[in-house]
């Protein structure tokens, strides 16, 4: 008989098995098949278009509460976070290079889930008696569906509040803690000021939300990537034996080598699809309900906001972190999640400073992600 911790642990273990296991993840990446063909490709006909709508285009004196870049700004705040610095690092530590080929391909399928999402959420929106645009799934299921299927709309906000507690709130602030505490910082200390500082934005709304996550998360997301962009210039030789490995390794079994455990293909494709999903968040159905405050004038433009914001994640940072740890050799290093990551950035910044980088944006990620 063990003790609670570890009752708790080895019960959380084997929900991880149950819920992305085979079943998860075919239902998953055929829904994702399903709306790319239902959309026509979205993802990757208009990709110019996406570019254009959402970096070019700007219209004003339209409804809603924030705007389409704003109301991106908080959808990444809530999609950007410890799983494209951790999250990826555990994929390759777990199941090999090959994971981030399976990552790509949860991000590609993933752009028309999000496209989806948000346009529905647009199409069935709300405003609230002297208050913001209510959508979401909980909204476009009970608009949309019929009394038939109303239940579900409770059914998705139970389950979406019990995912905000868990991967939105309990794993960021457990990722700053184990961050800081590296730095000396008590994790007592550091959970009493995340809650003050997301009670102080979060009790001022949406809009004040989205103020903060505009300086935020553009910042962060340049920040790191301009960091893995350089360890990934610096090591540019290697970068095209990495893409091979990559595309090589999600095909075939990785063998044991330095502290590489080895693994089958099935587990490299469970932990690349995983990851990303956990990544990119397309299908949670928290993004569209940020998307529902949007000031646009047609729900399919916003919708190209939603492409835009899983290209971003998954296809731009996710990529960013895999190359990173691939191109400086420290995946066969036996060490795992964030600790990978600042190997990683280490090899070129430094021990110090790169510790420091990585954990400085894990904080900014995690207390994005916690207020979204």
């Amino acid at each position: 008989m063990g003790t609670i911790p570890d009752l708790i642990l080895q019960f959380n273990s084997r929900l991880n098995e149950l819920l992305w296991g085979p079943v998860l993840i075919l239902a998953i990446l055929g829904v994702g098949v399903y709306l790319t063909f239902g959309t026509r490709f979205v993802q990757i006909t208009k990709l110019l278009h996406v570019l254009k709508e959402t970096v070019v285009r700007k219209k004003r004196g339209l409804e809603g509460d924030i705007t389409p870049f704003q109301a991106l700004n908080v959808a990444l705040a809530g999609t950007v976070g410890v799983g494209n610095i951790a999250g990826v690092a555990t994929a390759i530590a777990l199941g090999g290079p090959g994971a981030i080929f399976w990552m790509w391909i949860s991000g590609i399928l993933g752009m028309a889930t999000k496209f989806s999402e948000v346009v529905l959420c647009i199409k069935y929106r709300i405003r609230q008696i002297r208050g913001p645009m209510l959508g979401g799934p909980m909204v476009y299921i009970r608009r949309g569906m019929g009394r038939k299927w109303k239940y579900l709309a409770g059914v998705f906000a139970v389950l979406g509040a019990l995912a905000a507690f868990g991967i939105g709130n309990m794993t960021q602030a457990n990722s700053v803690a184990i961050g800081l505490e590296r730095f000396g910082m008590s994790r007592v200390i550091t959970g009493i000021l995340l809650i003050f500082a997301v009670g102080m934005v979060t009790i001022g709304g949406i809009k004040r939300i989205a103020h903060v996550a505009m300086f935020f998360v553009p910042f962060m997301c340049i920040l790191y990537f301009a960091c893995a962009l350089i360890i990934i210039i610096i090591n540019f030789s290697r970068l095209p034996d990495a893409l091979v490995l990559i595309f090589k390794s999600a095909f075939t079994p990785v063998a044991a080598t330095g502290g590489f455990a080895g693994v089958a293909v099935r587990q490299t494709i469970r932990w690349g699809i995983s990851r990303g999903i956990f990544s990119n968040e397309a299908g949670l159905g928290s993004a569209p309900i940020a998307h529902a405050t949007a000031r646009t004038d047609h729900p399919v433009r916003q919708g190209l906001w939603g492409v835009f914001e899983v290209f971003i994640d998954t296809i731009v940072i996710c990529s960013a972190t895999g190359l990173a740890i691939l191109v400086t050799g420290v995946w066969t290093g036996g060490e795992t999640g964030a600790v990978l990551t600042m190997s990683a950035f280490s090899s070129v910044f430094g021990k110090n400073l790169g510790s420091a980088l990585v954990v400085l944006c894990m904080v900014l990620t995690a207390y994005d992600t916690m207020l979204a």
